[in-house]
Parts: structure tokens; C-alpha cells; sequence
């Protein structure tokens, strides 16, 4: 496909390939169908995650798929229809890694881009909860080529390894809790 010819899914209406159009002074970002001018608002998706903490280390994972394969990343992924943010983060821990926490608390949230080939760039916004490991070994599933306890006091030397943006704040405001904690 090429540049500005339309993201790549076709219109609900009449099927056509929908076209991305910039905010304006009007209306936010939006898809808009050039045949029918059927149009959405491409409004931020919501993601959320679970940093798992051991002693002094935290659980990281080795994405492995696209997009960012090969990179370090937090067990998370996207919010479901009618989850609750703490539940879609206790979700993807388990698909993840097998593992379940007791209690829970939030950490953060953290802006951030997410790119899929066809449709491009599109914002999201990270929820993120911390909760210390009790038991059970951490098994990579799903999205995870591997699960690894990282040492917190390590994570800046991953940080050209981090797959989102976003991490390094996260990562930061968990070297804080851990302090508190």
C-alpha cells in the first residue's frame, strides 16, 4: 500500500478503504470513508500491564511477536469490552506467564504509540499495577518468547531494549515504589 492511500480495513458501510485524516480545528483525528463519508474518531486505545516484583527483581518478558519482536516488555496488552483495568492487567499476567497475584495496586499510567502495519500510528494509554510475587515460576505464553527476573537495580542497562517509550518512566516510578514499599 502505499503512503496516504488509506489505512488498511475497508469501510462498515460500503466497504471501501477508509482514509486517516489529521485533527483539525473542528474534530480530532478521524477515519473517514471517501465514498460514503462515513466517519469514526480514532480515539486512544486503552492498554494495561502488571509489574510482578521479587525481592529486587522485576519480571520482564521478551516479546515475541510483532510489532517490537525481540524486545524487552511488562505483561500486558489490550483492555477487552466491559473489563475493569486492574482485571485486563491481572488477564494478561496470567496469558503471559501462568502467574496470579494477591493484592494489587496501580502504579502509573503512561502515554505511548502502538504501530500496526496497514493502519499505522495510534496512541494509547498504559495503566499500569505493581504487586509482589508470592509463588509459582513465571512460564513465557502467549506474546512472551521468554520470562526473565530482571534486578532493579539492572534496568537502566536495558533501557536501548525496551519496547515502548513509555518504560522508561513506568520503570522509574517502580524503582520509587520498590523504595516506599
Amino acid at each position: 500500500m502505499t503512503r496516504g492511500a488509506g489505512v488498511g480495513f475497508p469501510c462498515a458501510v460500503c466497504g471501501r478503504r477508509i482514509t486517516r485524516r489529521p485533527p483539525d480545528a473542528h474534530r480530532p483525528r478521524h477515519l473517514t470513508c471517501p465514498r460514503c463519508r462515513y466517519m469514526i474518531y480514532d480515539y486512544p486505545r486503552s492498554a494495561c500491564g502488571m509489574l510482578v516484583v521479587r525481592d529486587d527483581s522485576v519480571l520482564l518478558l521478551e516479546r515475541a511477536q510483532a510489532p517490537r519482536r525481540g524486545y524487552v516488555d511488562v505483561p500486558g496488552g489490550f483492555l477487552e469490552a466491559n473489563e475493569s483495568l486492574e482485571a485486563a492487567a491481572r488477564r494478561e499476567l496470567r496469558e503471559e506467564t501462568g502467574l496470579t497475584l494477591g493484592r494489587v495496586e496501580p502504579l502509573g499510567t503512561y502515554w505511548d504509540t502502538y504501530f500496526i502495519r496497514g493502519f499505522g500510528r495510534f496512541p494509547v494509554l498504559n495503566s499500569y499495577f505493581v504487586g509482589r510475587w508470592r509463588r509459582g515460576v513465571p512460564v513465557a505464553a502467549d506474546d512472551a518468547a521468554h520470562a526473565m527476573w530482571v534486578p532493579i537495580a539492572s534496568l537502566a542497562r536495558h533501557r536501548r531494549r525496551f519496547a515502548w517509550a513509555h518504560m522508561t518512566p513506568l520503570l522509574r516510578d517502580l524503582v520509587r515504589w520498590t523504595r516506599r514499599a
